[in-house]
């Protein structure tokens, strides 16, 4: 059974470049043991991009019927949250930011990171930086589109899901970005999904949560 999804609390992270506008969700009784928590990146912050995306929200919803307390967040220039786009690189900090804060709260705790498209890309460069990690997850990520490379594998169990109808991202150059890495993430690429997974969200859910559910990961 699931658990019910909790009162969202509104949160201001201090950020390299001001306040950060997040969102956190705890399905845990107060003051009950964790032993990670999910940190969830937006798409481009240029192209209507923001913490309350429904891939987001879906992402999110996965961790929170984990049992995870579970954080989304505005980059800087999005919403609430004070600053200007930078390319990628700033937004990695924040998320880097988003993860010390939750470090703080959850000192002993892994983090999971996930993100959509652009924010995809973000999630994997703060994975670099952000060990130990429990797992990624990459949503259509925005392979030869963002401003944002890749430094390393993350060290941890990484799952790619991409629509073979993304018109936005290739899905052949998603499927050839997975085969660099050795070993390779897990990729699920689902037949007739488009970028933003109209009308097929739930499929994006059960691969998430297959996916987080695998006792091998």
């Amino acid at each position: 059974m699931n658990p019910a999804i909790p009162r969202p609390e509104p949160l201001a992270i201090g950020g390299p470049a001001g306040v950060l506008e997040a969102i956190l969700e705890d399905p845990r009784e107060p003051s009950a043991p964790t032993a990670g928590f999910a940190v969830v990146c937006h798409p481009h912050p240029l192209h209507g991009g923001t913490l309350h995306n429904k891939v987001v929200h879906t992402l999110a919803r996965v961790f929170i019927e984990l049992g995870l307390p579970t954080l989304r967040f505005n980059y800087r220039g999005v919403g609430a949250s004070e600053g200007r786009y930078d390319n990628g690189r700033g937004e990695t900090e924040d998320a880097l930011a988003v993860v010390g804060f939750a470090r703080q709260r959850w000192p002993d705790a892994a983090v999971s990171l996930a993100g959509f498209s652009f924010g995809a890309m973000v999630a994997l460069r703060a994975a670099a930086r952000s060990a130990p990690v429990h797992s990624v997850v990459s949503v259509a990520p925005a392979v030869g589109r963002a401003d944002v490379a890749v430094p390393a594998r993350p060290d941890c169990p990484w799952l790619i899901v991409q629509g073979d109808a993304d018109e936005i991202v290739d899905h052949h150059q998603v499927t050839a970005f997975a085969a660099s890495f050795s070993p390779p993430p897990q990729l699920q690429v689902l037949p007739g999904v488009d970028h933003f997974f109209h009308g097929r969200l739930h499929e994006l859910h059960e691969a998430v949560m297959a996916f987080s559910r695998e006792p091998t990961r």
